[in-house]
């Protein structure tokens, strides 16, 4: 029997899939990375998953584990060689169970991130983590990618809300982890290999994750700020002021919101687009609308009187509030109508962003006179999306054919801060090279015993990360 055979004994004949039924699932999100595959293989089970595994091993051929497709650095992605089998997760769709009195929900790793969401809301309680493509993105992904997102300020990444994970490794063994316990101190936390790991180690297929008690009321506001420093005043302000009530903090330069309304015209700006810095507050209060607003009142006021913000509008119906996230998530979908940019997602202390937005853009200007900085991001958290387009006139090719030289400039002056050239997308393809450029090589090594130790035949996802 070979292998496609296989394959089809263990998922169904219609689960394999070749030729056109499989391209969808060959090319990335945003269309940077394509490749070829043997077929596309849609387990239905963490059996089925594990009976793949164990088919492409006996065979030698290389795995690619795929969610929702939407990863921004081609970790989902094949190769153009053609031996790989993708292995997508998203028919293993299923809320295993809902844990009330423990906080906690079990769901499969094809689960798509709003169903969870809405499977949580449903009994009563908040799955926190959230982020643009929540309507596509699954489980199985945001945590293969250790994920961020909006909320990380308040409830943290994605590998701060899993409590235990099922995962097939590479032997087509099923490591059956999902204990949802907030404690267990019996040795090495197995779970945290796997995420983060971008399905280099193994395939998760379910998870454990911590659920919150709902907010008896959430207030939004968008304020104009003078300066990147004033922003963090404000942050700091806010924290203060709300602790954590302070559920997220986003950051949004002039530009990049004029982009996102020009090119999207359903957004709607409250402010006159007249200062160079925007920032997106939310609050979560456990008591009711009122204090909310009262705490909101008290830290807008102070901001405004010492000159920390210059206007403010605050959402005052959650029709409004969602008006002012869909600036802020549109973001992406804007720049990539026009013609897309120079990425960057990165990392740095809240303490020294200021500092290097305004000397890491007057570098590059310095360097190209066309250059355009499209910032945004997650100021809470010290996660920018420190994007380069051009200024109009210049198509973006221009930047394109000279990316290599703006990737080394901004991660260098990244790294001379202490921060990370990749915060919440990972490193897929896109960073697997540059990472060698900033972690030490016993860093380095000790990912590689890892991965023999894991992987010994280097067949999970290979190519990407190491």
């Amino acid at each position: 029997m070979n292998l496609l055979q296989a394959l089809a004994t263990a998922v169904g004949e219609a689960n394999v899939l070749t030729g056109d039924d499989a391209q969808p699932y060959l090319t990335d999100w945003r269309k940077r990375y394509g490749g070829r595959a043997q077929a596309v293989v849609r387990p239905g089970s963490t059996a089925e998953v594990a009976a793949v595994v164990r088919a492409c091993a006996a065979a030698r051929t290389p795995m690619v584990p795929q969610g929702g497709n939407t990863g921004l650095v081609g970790g989902g992605t094949p190769d153009a060689s053609g031996n790989a089998v993708v292995i997508s997760l998203q028919r293993m769709n299923r809320v295993r169970s809902i844990d009330t009195a423990n906080d906690t929900i079990t769901v499969e790793a094809g689960c798509v991130l709003q169903a969870v969401q809405q499977a949580a809301h449903e009994h009563g309680r908040l799955f926190p983590l959230s982020l643009a493509a929540e309507g596509s993105a699954t489980i199985g992904g945001n945590l293969a990618t250790n994920a961020g997102g909006t909320q990380v300020l308040r409830y943290g990444n994605a590998r701060d809300l899993a409590l235990g994970l099922e995962v097939v490794l590479a032997s087509g063994e099923t490591w059956d982890g999902l204990r949802g316990l907030r404690k267990d101190n019996t040795g090495y936390d197995l779970k945290h290999l796997f995420i983060g790991g971008e399905g280099t180690l193994g395939i998760i297929t379910a998870a454990t994750l911590k659920l919150y008690p709902l907010p008896a009321a959430q207030m939004t506001a968008l304020a104009a700020v003078p300066s990147l420093g004033a922003a963090a005043r404000l942050l700091e302000r806010a924290r203060a002021a709300a602790g954590a009530a302070l559920t997220a903090f986003e950051l949004m330069g002039r530009i990049t919101l004029q982009h996102a309304v020009e090119m999207l015209p359903t957004l709607r700006t409250p402010l006159p687009l007249a200062q160079p810095w925007y920032a997106l507050l939310e609050l979560s209060d456990a008591e009711s609308d009122a204090h909310a607003t009262a705490m909101f009142e008290r830290i807008l006021a102070a901001a405004l009187e010492d000159g920390d913000i210059v206007d403010a509008a605050v959402a005052r119906s959650l029709a409004e509030a969602q008006a002012l996230w869909a600036l802020r998530e549109g973001i992406p979908e804007a720049h990539a109508k026009r013609g897309g940019n120079v990425k960057h997602d990165i990392a740095l202390p809240v303490s020294c962003i200021a500092e290097f937005v305004e000397t890491t853009n007057a570098a590059l200007r310095s360097r190209f006179e066309w250059i355009e900085p499209i910032v945004f991001g997650h100021l809470g958290d010290g996660n920018l999306h420190y994007n380069m387009g051009t200024v109009p006139g210049t198509p973006i090719e221009v930047a394109f054919a000279h990316e290599r030289e703006i990737n080394d400039m901004v991660n260098d002056a990244v790294h001379a801060r202490g921060g990370s050239i990749s915060a919440e997308h990972g490193l897929g393809q896109l960073k697997r090279e540059a990472i060698r450029r900033y972690k030490p090589a016993i860093e380095l090594e000790l990912m590689r015993s890892i991965k023999r130790a894991l992987d010994p035949l280097g067949l999970m996802n290979p190519g990407k990360v190491l």
